[in-house]
Formats: structure tokens, C-alpha cells, sequence
């Protein structure tokens, strides 16, 4: 404003000096050009100030009011099914924990499981039909043997869990005390059969020297009631029932006596040739759920119960100690790792009785790759 005042004052001025000298008018056009020009200047000049001060306000922090940042969208949630070989039950406690916790999530991977028995799973996993599978080591030596694409990527159980069970009152030690026994066993196939045979083998025993019966998975009435002496079974399942129920027992573990694999998770060549960022996530989300209930055994059961209801209420200290028992067999260094040594004696085993004709590459067994990297 004062500039304004300034600038009509001394345009009167001159305007004066030009009625009052009129020899002067070329002088005074002159001045008012001058003063017209140093005008526009200071004008030009405010503008380069402004424009300069609104480029430092935006460099530092913006200039008017912030726009809001884009969030990128994540692609739906990839489903897959994983097979799981077994009826629902507390022991799946680290695939149920990792779901709970967000970690198959946080995948981008929302799983399903399907429960089967296992001598299946891997055939529909060797044929594409079937992504991912739990399943026994010497299960996937048999795939294998059959010319099935099966991988063993991660290792669940460190020590094998297959035993034989005994009232205390048979005097079943060990297993050079079973000859001229009455042993059942679930069945002729399946890991609790390899486990049976790799016991006998270790100790040099020769089939024919126990009586072995198929009593399907009735192990506890048909030892309860006498029908047999022994029973082959899980270390986790039938000597925690019993021991529950206030029976003194024996247990013969096939791991004292032999090394060999385990469950793990199951895929097959295709799918970690096309689909490795796929098999890396779901081993990532199942370590994390293995460790977190090692760590955390009582939260790991309750989140349990949304999965199987049943082992709640009266059945509730028994199934605590099923898991108990079972994270016994789950700990140990280097979670997911598989031993190389391992798989040698399980397939040196199977071939040596006549399970497999021919030993097969053991690096197309199993892969570290995807814990390793962990």
C-alpha cells in the first residue's frame, strides 16, 4: 500500500513538472517509463520470492494439504489343501497353531486339511492331485521305489515315535524279551509296521519267533484284556492312555534301536519347480507354528480345541499329556532339518528285508532347502 502511495505521489510530481515546464515533456515521458519499468521489477521479483519460498515448503514437508498414501492391494489368499493322514487330533497342534497365530496368513496362504490315511496321501501327491502331505519317511522311500515325485521338505518329528507297549506285569523289557510273544499291530503296512520290522531287524530276531496278530487299533482293550501281550502303537497314544488310567507299563522305542525318519511335510517335484516361493511359505508358517508350541504347550492345547472339541472336558488331562508326550518327540536342534544319515539307514533297511528292490538317489528324498534358509 505504501508502494502504491509512493508511486501515484510521484507520478503527480512529475505531472506537475510537466505543466509547469512544458520544454520538459520528453523528460518527464522519460521518467514515468523509468519508474514504470522499476515497478514491474519489484513485481517480477515478489514473484521469483514466492515461487521460490512455496519450492521450499514442498521439499519440506508439502505445500497445501497432504494427499492421503495409496495402501497397494494384496492378492486374495492362495487356498491349499494339506493332507494330513490322520483323524483331527491334538497332535496337529503346530498346524493349528499356525493357523490361530496368522502365520500361513501372513503367507498369503489359507489352508485346508484333509484327513486320510497316508499309504494314499502320497500317491495323490506323486500324481499332482495333491500338493502337500504329512507322511512317515519310509512312506516316501516306498513312493519313491514306485517311480512317485515325492520330497520330504521339512522334518516334524526328530525321533521316531512307533514302540511296543506292555502291562509291567509281562515283563516285556526290551525286545529280545518279545520272542514267544503274542504281539498285535495295527496292521501289516504303515510306519507302526516298518517300525515293528526295523525293531526285530536291529536285534536280529527272526519273524517267526513272535506271534504277530492284526488287531486293528484296539491295542489297549486287547492288552487290558489279555489277548495279547504286547502291542505296537504310537509313543504319544497308547502307553499315555494307559499310563493315564493308572496302568504300570513297558515301552520298547523303535528309536533305541534304530534311525529312522519320521513325519514330515510332503510335496512333489512339480510343485517345487514351479511353485518354490509356495513351498518356502508353507514350511516357514508350519516351523513357526512347531516352535511356538514347543514354547507355549498350554496355549497350543486350547487353541486345540477349536480343531478337536472332543479333547476337552473329561477327556482333558489325558489329551494334555498325549501332547506332552508328543512335543518329547517334536524337540531337538535345528527344527525341520532332515539327517542325511537317517534316510541312508531307513533305506538301507527297507531294501535289506525286501521292501524295496533298489536303493534310489537319497538327495531326490529330502531337501533342507526350504528351512535352511530359516
Amino acid at each position: 500500500m505504501r508502494k502504491a502511495i509512493r508511486l501515484v505521489t510521484t507520478q503527480a510530481v512529475i505531472a506537475s513538472e510537466a505543466k509547469q515546464s512544458p520544454c520538459r515533456k520528453e523528460e518527464v515521458a522519460l521518467s514515468q517509463k523509468t519508474l514504470l519499468a522499476m515497478t514491474r521489477a519489484e513485481q517480477l521479483l515478489r514473484l521469483i520470492l514466492n515461487s521460490l519460498l512455496c519450492l521450499i515448503i514442498i521439499a519440506l514437508g508439502g505445500c497445501g494439504p497432504s494427499q492421503p498414501t495409496a495402501t497397494p492391494t494384496l492378492p486374495a489368499p492362495e487356498t491349499i489343501t494339506l493332507a494330513m493322514g490322520f483323524i483331527p487330533n491334538v497332535q496337529f497342534a503346530p498346524f493349528y497353531v499356525a493357523v490361530e497365530k496368522g502365520y500361513f496368513a501372513a503367507e498369503n496362504v489359507e489352508v485346508e486339511f484333509d484327513y486320510g490315511m497316508e499309504t494314499d496321501l502320497l500317491k495323490l501327491v506323486g500324481v499332482g492331485e495333491l500338493q502337500f502331505a504329512v507322511a512317515s519317511g519310509d512312506q516316501v522311500i516306498l513312493a519313491r521305489a514306485q517311480g512317485l515325485p515325492v520330497t520330504y521338505i521339512l522334518n516334524w518329528y526328530r525321533r521316531f515315535p512307533v514302540c511296543v507297549v506292555s502291562l509291567k506285569e509281562k515283563g516285556i523289557k526290551g525286545a529280545k524279551d518279545l520272542v514267544g510273544k503274542r504281539v498285535g499291530t495295527p496292521a501289516t503296512e504303515g510306519a507302526s509296521y516298518i517300525g515293528w520290522r526295523a525293531l526285530l531287524h536291529a536285534e536280529g530276531i527272526d519273524e517267526a519267533q513272535v506271534n504277530l496278530q492284526v488287531i486293528g487299533y484296539t491295542q489297549v482293550a486287547s492288552l487290558i484284556e489279555g489277548r495279547v501281550d504286547a502291542a505296537v502303537c504310537y509313543a504319544m497314544n497308547e502307553p499315555v492312555q494307559l499310563s493315564q488310567a493308572g496302568y504300570s507299563i513297558d515301552v520298547t522305542y523303535v528309536a533305541d534301536y534304530a534311525n529312522l525318519v519320521s513325519n514330515g511335510l510332503i510335496t512333489n517335484e512339480q510343485t517345487i519347480a514351479e511353485r518354490p516361493e509356495l513351498v518356502q511359505g508353507l514350511a516357514r508358517a508350519m516351523l513357526r507354528g512347531l516352535k511356538y508350541t514347543i514354547e507355549h504347550p498350554g496355549e497350543a492345547f486350547e487353541i486345540c480345541k477349536e480343531y478337536v472339541p472332543e479333547i476337552a472336558g473329561d477327556n482333558e488331562a489325558l489329551q494334555k499329556a498325549v501332547l506332552v508326550e508328543s512335543i518329547k518327540f517334536w524337540q531337538g536342534d535345528k527344527l525341520g532339518n532332515s539327517d542325511r544319515a537317517a534316510w541312508e539307514e531307513s533305506q538301507r533297511f527297507m531294501r535289506q528285508i525286501g521292501l524295496i528292490d533298489a536303493e534310489v538317489d537319497v538327495e531326490k528324498l529330502f531337501s533342507n532347502r526350504f528351512v535352511e534358509s530359516q
